[in-house]
Formats: C-alpha cells, structure tokens, sequence
C-alpha cells in the first residue's frame, strides 16, 4: 500500500478505540492490532524510517499489504477482547511470528459450582495440554457454546477443569488492567472456598462476590459467569439486553437492591472507557472519554557514563508507576542528551502494544523539543511536545510549548518530569554500582 493510498484512506479513519487489519491483495488479514486511536496508530506505520522504528517483520508486512480496514469500538476494554477473539479466528502471520504464543495470556473460567476466573500463562496451558491431552473450545468464533469442559491441572493454582478459556490476549499489561475492570463490573471468585462462612479479602473490597460466606448462591453466581462469558465473546449489546431483562424482573419481585446492582452493571457497561488508562475508581475522564496520557522523558549519566533513559506517565494527575519503562542507552555517544532521547523515543515508538500518549514532556528547551517534534513528524505522528527548563538547581524554570497545550496542564507536566527526573537518577545509580562491582 503506498502513502498517497494511505492517505486517501486516512481521511476515513476515525480518532477512536478499535481494531484495525493489514490485508494482502486477495485480503488475507497479514496482521491485527488494536488502538486507542485508531488513526493516530495506522499512520505510524506510514514513516520514512519504519525499518528504523518496527521490527523488520512488520515493517516488510507492510509493503506486503494492499489495504487497510478496521472495526471501531466503543473502549478499549472491547477492542481487547475483539483484537484476542481476531488473532484466534485469523491467525495473522504477523501476529503469530512476532510474539510466541506461549508468552500470551488467556482467560479461563473453572468447570465448577462456584467457577473461579483466572489468567494463565500461555506457557502454563501448553505444558498443562502436553501432560494431559485438552480440547479448548474455541469461543473467538461465532459457536454456540459448547458445555464440554477440558481438564486441566495447574501447578501454581492447583488443580482445576476449565469450562471456557479466551484468548489469546497479547498484551498481558492491558489484560490485568481489564480484568481489574471487569471484575468492579462483575465481582467473581478467584481463590476464596465457597461457603467456608468467612468472607474474603475481595469480597470485603467489593471484588468477590460472597459465594465464600454464602450472600450469593449457585443459581445467582451462575447468571454472573455468564455475563462474563458474553462479555469476553464480544457480544455486549446481548449482554446489556440480558442484564436490563433480570433488572426489570427483580424490580417485579421488588428485589429493589438487586435491581439497582443490575442497573448499575447496565451503566457501567454503557459508559466503559480506555482500559489502558482506567487504573482505579478515581479516575476521572476528559473530553470525549479521553483520557489524558503524558509521558515524560529524562536522561541521566555521569559524565556520559552509564547512560540511561527512562519514561514515566501521568494519567489525569495521577503516576501510573506500572507503566513506567527504563533504557539502557545504546546507540548515542556519552553524554550526547539530544541523541539519547531520540534513541528511547524511537525505541518506545516502536511498541504497537504500548498506549500512545496525548503529550509529551522532555527535559530541556529548544534542541530536546526539536528533535522529539522532527522524530514524530517523521513517523506520522502529531503529538505535542513540550520542554521543562531547569534553573541551575535543577528546578522548574519554565514551561516551553506550544500555550494550548500548556493551558491547564502545568501541574500535571510537572508531575511527570520529577517523576522522570526521580527514576532516572534511581536507574543510573543501581547501573553506576553494578558497573563498579564488576
């Protein structure tokens, strides 16, 4: 596909969640990914240096592609699931040649009275299919499904049989934020002994239930597996029908406590936004469901020794530590810090599984600007960046960018580069001192 096709293409597609398709000339689907915005990450495959930023199987996927589709979704918590349910059915060459299956995860749901929900290491299902033959029902496809259960035995969750298993999930980072969501949505039972009379840790949070002290029985724990299930086959329109058919008739019991979890469930449902993003009940979102991802950079060495580079992020005021990644600097001369930078962000551009951010905070002025502004422009990519200028104590001086950017931001542009500042000098001592003991 060339860039003026591209572009042409481009037009059309929107700024939204969703899953997006490489396909071949007969329209094979070579490879799926998912996005936050669908547009922002197509046209980061469209740079003049993508050999430099991807990985040569993908960059060679595509020339090799004719066209570009996609299917937009109302979260990312959806394009999760649809993006695990595509690569199942589809199988993309791209996808399965660039990551092993058996670092993927999966969703398995336990062939039990209570069933527990947990997530397996792809690994751990293999070699749990190799010391005892399993059939996995294949729930990605359009199937009814099936009540064959497939024996399994765990070694780290003890034994167990797993009625349902989804996948395969390739981003095991986004999937543990999912699951923390679906399980505010629908709490579920992971660990606790049903009916043992004493109520769980989760169950006291809210996450569990109350199969362990007995608040909830089979029959009722039984209608929440399935909403699980229906939710993790893609069918969330089916889904919100079922939960507002057992809402209005727990209203005509006048089980009025019941009827309102249920309502709350159907909302819930109705306002779910970026998985990858939502880390906790706090969070709070911007415009039109966004969610405001900074990512700040900073590079720290002695006198161009032990270079290293890190990213940290922001997420509307609050560090989300769990996404923050560290460089070994390799490719740039010591104490080169422009060149340091453009060698981490070429590097963090690089991950398709990774969030993209709305802004970007580097520490320095013009030159650190300039080349994270000619980089990004060079892959496509339009995203703000701005610089924060130090006094000689290394403390803030000023914000420079673009003052639209800027307007209502400062605090949290701050934020993100102390952090920044915080975890690279961290990174740079702990390497300083591996390096001297050696």
């Amino acid at each position: 596909m060339t860039l003026e096709q591209f572009k042409k293409r481009m037009q059309k597609i929107p700024d939204a969640p969703g899953v997006y398709f490489f396909l071949s000339k007969n329209k094979k689907v070579l490879y799926i990914g998912k996005a936050t915005s669908l547009r922002d990450r197509v046209r980061s495959y469209f740079a003049a240096d993508l050999h430099e930023v991807r990985s040569p199987l993908i960059a060679n996927m595509v020339v090799k592609a004719a066209s570009i589709d996609w299917r937009e979704t109302d979260s990312v918590l959806e394009a999760l699931i649809l993006e695990a349910n595509l690569i199942k059915t589809h199988k993309p060459e791209a996808n399965t040649d660039l990551k092993d299956d058996k670092s993927w995860n999966y969703v398995v749901i336990t062939k039990e009275d209570y069933p527990r929900v947990l997530v397996v290491r792809g690994k751990e299902l293999d070699s749990l299919r190799k010391s005892k033959p399993a059939r996995v029902h294949d729930f990605s496809a359009e199937k009814s499904l099936s009540p064959r259960a497939v024996a399994l035995r765990s070694p780290s969750q003890a034994s167990f049989t797993a009625q349902y298993v989804f996948g395969p999930f390739p981003h095991g980072l986004q999937l543990q934020q999912a699951m923390k969501l679906v399980r505010k949505i629908f709490p579920y039972r992971d660990k606790c002994v049903p009916n043992s009379g004493k109520r769980c840790f989760n169950a006291q949070i809210g996450l569990c239930p109350g199969v362990c002290s007995g608040e909830m029985d089979k029959a009722g724990y039984k209608r929440v597996v399935r909403h699980i299930v229906l939710l993790f086959k893609g069918k969330k329109k089916e889904l919100i029908k079922e939960l507002g058919r057992e809402m209005k008739l727990a209203a005509k019991d006048e089980n009025f406590e019941e009827a309102k979890r249920l309502r709350g469930q159907v909302f819930a449902l109705g306002h779910i936004q970026d998985v990858s993003l939502i880390k906790d009940e706090y969070r709070s979102y911007g415009a039109a469901g966004r969610s405001m991802r900074i990512e700040a950079y900073d590079v720290a060495h002695l006198r161009g020794g032990s270079a290293v580079g890190v990213m940290t992020v922001v997420e509307d005021g609050i560090a989300n530590k769990s996404e923050y990644r560290k460089f070994n600097i390799k490719t740039a001369k010591g104490g080169d810090d422009v060149g340091a930078l453009k060698e981490i962000l070429n590097r963090r551009l690089g991950h398709d599984e990774w969030p993209m951010p709305r802004l970007i905070a580097v520490d320095g002025a013009t030159a650190q600007i300039n080349a994270a502004e000619k980089l990004l422009e060079s892959l496509g990519l339009r995203i703000p960046v701005v610089g924060v200028v130090k006094d000689e104590k290394h403390r803030p001086r000023e914000l420079r960018g673009n003052r639209e950017h800027l307007a209502g931001r400062e605090k949290d542009i701050l934020l993100a580069n102390a952090e920044a500042h915080r975890f690279a000098i961290g990174f740079h001592r702990k390497k300083s001192r591996k390096n001297f003991t050696q």
